[in-house]
């Protein structure tokens, strides 16, 4: 199959993957944009899942200052080698992911760490899902991008790079608070 170049280019701005990456995707979801934007993020959970078990000794922190002084946020994330961890796209990444928490005020990474009474608490599915979506900061829509959450972010960008990432840890402060 011939691949449109201009949806290449598209897909390719998109999702930052590299040229091969799309054109397969493409080639795969017989030229549909939608259709490769999903097989894309398919494969980047599947490279997540496989590099899953490797250590993230290194990594950086990523920062964000409110311009008023009055609201802060830091988060650690920890990835494969220091090469990747100096690239601009990790940096990148950490800073934005401070934006987020900063925006979105998450009180737990995953759902695992949620304390079973809090959970309890919580009686029906959809109330629990609501309650996990706004609280747990893997599940909360991305801020620059609502269409993902930030846990689909991180699989591409593990995609991306070739590398496991975990977000190790985050803090948000805010004064008065």
């Amino acid at each position: 199959m011939k691949v449109d170049l201009a949806v290449l280019k598209t897909l390719r701005e998109q999702t930052d993957a590299p040229i091969g990456e799309c054109r397969q995707a493409l080639e795969h979801a017989q030229g549909n944009l939608q259709r490769a934007l999903e097989y894309l993020r398919q494969n980047s959970a599947a490279i997540a899942q496989q590099k899953a078990t490797r250590a993230a000794s290194e990594g950086s922190i990523g920062t964000y200052l409110h311009h008023d002084g009055q609201l802060a946020a830091l988060v650690e994330i920890n990835c494969e080698t220091d090469f990747v961890a100096k690239t601009g796209e990790f940096q990148q990444f950490c800073r934005n992911i401070a934006k987020h928490i900063a925006a979105m005020r998450p009180r737990y990474l995953r759902r695992e760490e949620v304390p079973p009474a809090t959970l309890e608490a919580e009686t029906d599915q959809g109330t629990l899902d609501t309650f996990v979506r706004e609280h747990c900061l893997l599940d909360q829509p991305f801020v620059l991008d609502q269409a993902q959450t930030v846990g689909q972010c991180l699989e591409l960008l593990i995609g991306k790079l070739r590398e496991n990432i975990i977000i190790r840890r985050f803090v948000r402060m805010q004064v008065g608070e």
